[in-house]
């Protein structure tokens, strides 16, 4: 119980502390950000920054504080450590700096960033892969709600029924002005996800039958896989995920003013891992351990341990949370995906969006691949879903890294981005060298591997740094 206390309040401190300095080194200024400079009525336009924080959070969150906190609390309290500092170094730059940069660019999505600071290769390289990462983010969040809603009406409205009501759902949450739909229904969401949130841990900490491991580093997951690399791939957006650098594009459209980004995007972070801890304790509170959490979410699945584990805790008000934890909150993360993915797709084809049908143009084919991939495996989904999320984060803070490199006043700061971008880089790496949906290789070659690869990379930014310092000193 004292682990799980201490680790929400660093959580915290961390908002006000490391956050300000993030928000330091990035310097946000007086400009006109593009809500107020382009404001065309669609998808730039001012939001309330409290309204801004609420949908930023229901963007990147979704289930996904949730599925992969459970699925992470499989190895044990040691994940608790992972969320909070995943979070504050890593998740929560990361989502700060790839908003804001964004805003200074236009509200640009994460792949023209990475052609502006990596290169023409990079710009294409990160379209496919931002394209791919969006469409298995829909998919994911259609399948995940679907499967329950089928489980709670008449038998004769299958799966299939509902993925089909999701996806016309999409079609008009994709396709409408951000105001219209986003801007109105995902603050209540999003408050919702936090009162879930909150009822869980008070259930945990006011009810005696329940009790909180503290944190320990012994891994526990129950089939023996190895915390490095798997538990940092698991968890995802609990402590740092690369959708959101498909996501932050969409509010840096709407901020007012420069000076809201740490509480828009750093701060959606944060509340984020709060989520994500509170689940990772719920589920080995609940279960009494490991061992039966893992059978629970190979039993009933995700959605339906966490039905299990909010009706239990707290009655049918908890029941209906959880339906709607389960069902509306990825439904939202999903649309906005297929919104961000008919954003770059815009970009890259430069259709004007203003016009609805230059967006039916490319929606319709989006959503209609998405229906192709929801007759996929969730699972075999989810494995890749988490990977190329890690990537993409990996990618997006070494552009972030660049950025800094190249405007920020002391060359220096970039530490903040490159430290999780080399920690990132050898995760990623070692986890596709190892998994079953990878090459399969054992750990003593995939771990040296992953080592030689984020110490190249950092080798890489070291020369960088030199160079540019040494630039500076001669003009």
């Amino acid at each position: 119980m004292i682990s799980f206390l201490v680790a929400l309040l660093v959580l915290l401190i961390g908002f006000f502390t490391y956050g300000k300095v993030v928000e330091k080194i990035f310097g946000p200024d007086d400009r006109k950000t593009p809500a107020i400079e382009i404001n065309d009525g669609v998808d730039c336009m001012p939001v309330k920054t409290w309204k801004a924080l609420l949908i930023q959070l229901l963007n990147i969150a979704g289930t996904g504080p949730i599925f992969g906190a459970l699925m992470g609390a499989c190895f044990g309290p040691v994940v608790f450590l992972w969320i909070v500092f995943g979070s504050i170094l890593g998740g929560a730059v990361h989502d700060y700096m790839s908003g804001m940069i964004s805003e200074r660019h236009g509200g640009a999505s994460i792949a023209e960033l990475s052609g502006i600071y990596l290169g023409k290769p990079a710009l294409y390289l990160m379209r496919i892969f931002s394209i791919l990462l969006l469409l298995l983010t829909g998919t994911v969040f259609v399948n995940s709600p679907a499967s329950l809603i089928a489980r709670l009406t008449p038998a004769s409205l299958g799966e299939t029924f509902w993925i089909i009501v999701i996806l016309i759902y999409y079609i008009a949450a994709t396709l409408l002005p951000i105001d219209k739909v986003i801007g109105k229904l995902y603050p209540i969401f999003g408050v919702i996800l936090i009162v879930m949130a909150v009822s869980i841990a008070g259930a945990m900490i006011i009810l005696p039958q329940y009790t909180i491991p503290e944190i320990s580093l012994e891994n526990l997951h129950p089939d023996n896989l190895p915390i490095w690399p798997f538990m940092f791939i698991t968890v995802a957006c609990g402590a740092i995920s690369g959708f959101h650098a498909t996501q932050s594009p969409m509010m840096a459209k709407c901020i007012k003013s420069e000076k809201n980004g740490r509480t828009v995007f750093y701060g959606a972070m944060i509340i984020e891992s709060v989520i994500a801890l509170v689940w990772a304790a719920a589920g080995v509170a609940f279960y009494g351990g490991t061992q039966l959490l893992g059978e629970a979410l190979s039993g009933t699945g995700q959605s339906g341990t966490v039905y299990e584990i909010s009706q239990t805790m707290l009655g049918s008000v908890g029941g209906v949370l959880a339906i709607i934890g389960v069902v509306v909150c990825p439904i939202t993360s999903g649309d906005t995906a297929f919104r961000s993915a008919r954003l770059i797709l815009a970009e890259w084809t430069k259709l004007d969006q203003k016009k609805i049908r230059n967006r039916l143009l490319i929606t319709i084919p989006l959503l209609a691949v998405g229906a192709v991939l929801t007759q996929l495996d969730f699972n075999v989904l989810w494995r890749y879903f988490s990977w190329s999320n890690q990537t993409l984060a990996m990618i997006s803070l070494w552009v972030a890294t660049a950025y800094l490199l190249r405007n920020g006043k002391h060359k220096a700061s970039s530490v903040i981005t490159a430290i999780p971008a080399t920690f990132m880089s050898a995760v990623t790496l070692t986890y596709i060298l190892m998994a079953p949906e990878g090459f399969k290789l054992s750990s003593s070659i995939a771990y040296p591997a992953g080592i030689i690869f984020a110490s190249a990379l950092l080798l890489v930014y070291l020369v960088r740094c030199v160079r540019t310092k040494r630039a500076q000193g001669i003009n």
